[in-house]
């Protein structure tokens, strides 16, 4: 009898799911959520389905369009090279990604103060790749 209640208690372990699945989105596709038209019955639930969804930023390339943006908005490149040194010392998982945002740094700041001003502000984050942005650039 055990055996005969274990196979019955599988197969409905098995099945169950795929029924309530299977009713479930039935059920979406039979509501007419806007328009009680039959062109607008299956379009709930078919709305949207090829479209890939979009990842998420990298918490580098967050930080950098953050620090990017407070040199475009006419904080000094200093102050932000200095910023970008304590996240990287709050944040290890960044230290790989520092040269890229300093270098992202030395270019924005060229756009804002050209060159030569520019390069006055370099501070040892990074090695030397705020510099390296800014001679890209300059």
């Amino acid at each position: 009898m055990t055996h005969t209640a274990r196979r019955i208690g599988r197969s409905l372990a098995l099945v169950l799911p795929v029924v309530m699945v299977l009713s479930g989105t039935l059920a979406v596709t039979m509501v007419p959520w806007a328009d009680t038209s039959s062109s607008q019955i299956l379009t709930a639930s078919a709305e949207g389905v090829s479209v890939p969804a979009k990842p998420a930023a990298a918490a580098h390339e967050v930080l950098r369009d953050q620090l990017v943006g407070k040199i475009q908005q006419g904080q000094e490149p200093g102050d932000v090279l200095t910023q970008l040194q304590a996240e990287v010392d709050k944040r290890p998982s960044l230290a790989g990604h520092c040269v890229g945002i300093a270098r992202a740094l030395g270019r924005a700041a060229v756009d804002a103060y050209g060159p030569t001003k520019a390069q006055s502000f370099a501070r040892p984050v990074c090695d030397t790749a705020y510099a390296s942005g800014v001679a890209s650039m300059g």
